[in-house]
């Protein structure tokens, strides 16, 4: 039976069958994917030697000695899957959930684990992306602007010792001040022809010329046009990086055939998909920033590779995904 002939016989399975099927094919793909790792040449965790030698299996997964520093480790030691209890199976479930934009409840559903297991599982596994997806550089023609986020500090509580340092907004209501304000997190954003997108937590309130500064500099290629509105901290940004500027002038959308059509069309996205996760905490802000840059890198991408896709980018890059560092984080800026 060729790959042809297999893909129609799939298409006539029932529903049943076919996630029998499909929870088979994960549990072979992780089998495949932990026998290859153990023929890579392993680092050693903890001083980043390469002198390390296989030293046996503890329940049948492969465990590796450092000859430099004696310590031991495993193939998943420091990663994302580092110390969990869940079978792959469990979070091959949850990744195909977060491809899919699940809620925490659903997930929670789909991989068979609790509502707060699910919650730790989300960032465990976008700190592990954030890890793999460093900042980006944009370059040609490059569209900058901000959008605003209301400050939130859902998820903190008295009894952690935390203090609000505002009245609270009850039932979800509209930050108070009019206009920008500090209590709107603003979040920089650039974005090229080629789709390259930098979206990081730049400062509470309106930005500044320093900020934009710490934010790109180092990630605007020489010889960028940015094109921005009209806030004059963009004139300082173009001068210090020596860059070329167009300003849509205040009340225009066009200006000389230039527009900020890209990254306001971003923005709407953005704002569209964060609506249904009904209010985000702004320490867990940059991890779900990370997420929807993902979902927008890999868009072309086949649907069916996304999974494979996101679980590859999670497991590439150590990263301290331990729930107290989750509980206890402070907010992502720049």
């Amino acid at each position: 039976m060729d790959i042809n002939e297999l893909k129609e016989f799939i298409k006539s399975l029932s529903l049943e069958q076919l996630e029998s099927l499909a929870a088979h094919i994960f549990e072979i793909i992780s089998i495949k994917r932990d026998a290859k790792q153990y023929n890579k040449p392993n680092t050693c965790p903890n001083c980043n030697s390469i002198n390390c030698v296989k030293n046996g299996k503890v329940r049948g997964k492969q465990r590796f000695l450092c000859k430099d520093c004696q310590r031991t480790f495993g193939n998943r030691t420091s990663l994302m899957l580092s110390h969990t209890k869940l079978t792959d199976n469990q979070w091959e479930k949850y990744i195909q959930c977060m491809v899919q934009g699940f809620s925490i409840r659903k997930s929670a559903e789909i991989s068979d684990v609790c509502v707060k297991t699910s919650f730790y599982m989300r960032h465990k596994i976008l700190d592990a992306i954030s890890k793999h997806m460093d900042r980006a550089n944009v370059g040609g023609i490059a569209e900058l602007d901000e959008t605003f986020l209301a400050e939130s500090f859902k998820g903190n509580h008295k009894k952690s010792g935390f203090q609000m340092p505002r009245p609270s907004r009850k039932r979800g209501k509209q930050v108070k001040k009019r206009g920008i304000s500090h209590e709107q997190v603003c979040i920089g954003t650039g974005i090229d022809n080629d789709g390259n997108i930098i979206m990081e937590m730049a400062c509470t309130g309106r930005i500044t010329g320093e900020k934009l500064e710490k934010l790109y500099d180092g990630h605007l290629n020489a010889g960028t046009i940015i094109i921005t509105d009209s806030l004059s901290s963009y004139e300082s940004l173009s001068e210090k990086l020596k860059l070329r500027h167009k300003q849509i002038p205040t009340g225009k959308h066009v200006d000389d055939g230039f527009s900020l059509s890209s990254v306001n069309s971003l923005h709407s996205r953005f704002k569209t998909w964060m609506r249904h996760f009904n209010g985000v905490s702004t320490k867990h802000l940059a991890n779900y920033l990370t997420w929807f840059k993902w979902l927008e890198v890999e868009k072309d991408t086949q649907e069916a590779t996304k999974p494979n896709m996101m679980w590859k980018d999670a497991m590439t890059k150590p990263v301290d995904a331990r729930i107290g560092t989750i509980r206890q984080r402070e907010p992502g800026w720049v």
